[in-house]
């Protein structure tokens, strides 16, 4: 005989319970709302400012003494350092270019630029740089090419 199965509910498991569910607590969007654009307002130029100038008041009525004419001033005139003024004497090879009289420094210098371009010594490109022909070369020490601050370096060997 079969022995007939007693059906029995089957306790379902219980549940879990769960933990009590944190709340979520809603953000709050801030917006930013924004302002219905204005009318743009134009910015007037202030008309300039006027400067206040002091007004003088009238001087009692007295009588104005005559105004004077300020002189010009006139401006010296530099004076030379004298030591540059004294004349020197010049070795045969300068004197030859120059002349064989004694003359000042500055002269010296003058008398030899006149040379220069008279003879069209100066150089084309370099206009600083001088091309000695052969009385040029016995002053500059066998030099073919100097340069004009050199030159003056050069000269003053030739002056005593």
């Amino acid at each position: 005989m079969a022995v007939a199965k007693k059906k029995t509910a089957k306790k379902k498991p219980a549940a879990k319970k769960k933990a009590p569910a944190k709340k979520k607590v809603a953000k709050k969007k801030t917006t930013v709302k924004k302002k219905p654009a204005a009318k743009k307002k134009v910015a007037k130029k202030k008309p300039a400012a006027k400067k206040k100038v002091a007004k003088k008041k009238p001087a009692a009525k007295k009588k104005a003494a005559p105004k004077k004419k300020a002189a010009p001033k006139k401006k010296a005139k530099r004076k030379p350092n004298p030591a540059f003024m004294r004349p020197m004497t010049l070795s045969s090879d300068l004197g030859a270019v120059v002349g064989s009289k004694p003359i000042p420094r500055t002269e010296v210098t003058k008398k030899l630029w006149a040379y220069i371009k008279k003879n069209k010594l100066q150089d084309m490109v370099n206009k600083r740089m001088i091309n000695a022909d052969d009385k040029l070369k016995k002053i500059f020490g066998g030099k073919s090419k100097v340069s004009m601050f050199e030159m003056t370096k050069l000269v003053s060997k030739h002056m005593k």
